[in-house]
């Protein structure tokens, strides 16, 4: 009887599950409307009294978009005052939406990432995830490998879709 060989295990395709490596830490929204004077104008001195008086642990450890949700014209120095200090608590900060963090954050992670490591490699990119990754970061993965893999290809590495194939001359 002959021994059943892996073949998947046992080839040489990288896989890449996002889920391993992307930040699933919680993303928050600081919102400056509730500190404008009847949702129109922003006070500096009572605007700069609340910002050090607000318990800035609630932002801890988390990834924050500041921005205001009031149809208001805000001072770009308001903005950039709420990240300083947001500076020493959260993991990290945009001004813009929750999807601007999302793009911030996988700009981060995927940073990390040494193309040269897939280099003239096959890479699976897994597509099922419990943790939400967004379009984005996928395109930009396909930014950074693209370049270096020898193919590319998306969800299992038993059950792939083809992506990019290097061509052989």
């Amino acid at each position: 009887m002959s021994e059943i060989t892996n073949r998947v295990a046992s080839s040489p395709i990288i896989s890449i599950n996002m889920e391993e490596f992307y930040p699933q830490d919680e993303r928050i929204l600081f919102d400056l409307k509730p500190f404008l004077f009847q949702e129109l104008i922003l006070r500096e001195k009572e605007f700069s009294q609340s910002l050090k008086e607000l318990d800035w642990s609630i932002y801890s450890n988390k990834w924050v978009a500041v921005t205001c949700t009031a149809d208001a014209i805000i001072p770009t120095w308001a903005y950039m005052l709420v990240c300083t200090c947001l500076e020493s608590v959260s993991k990290g900060y945009v001004i813009g939406t929750l999807e601007n963090l999302e793009q911030h954050i996988a700009e981060i992670t995927l940073s990390n990432i040494d193309p040269l490591e897939f280099k003239d490699r096959p890479v699976v990119i897994k597509g099922c995830s419990k943790f939400p990754i967004p379009l984005f970061a996928y395109g930009r993965l396909i930014s950074l490998l693209q370049s270096q893999a020898r193919s590319l290809m998306f969800g299992e590495p038993c059950s792939t879709v083809p992506l990019y194939k290097k061509s052989k001359s």
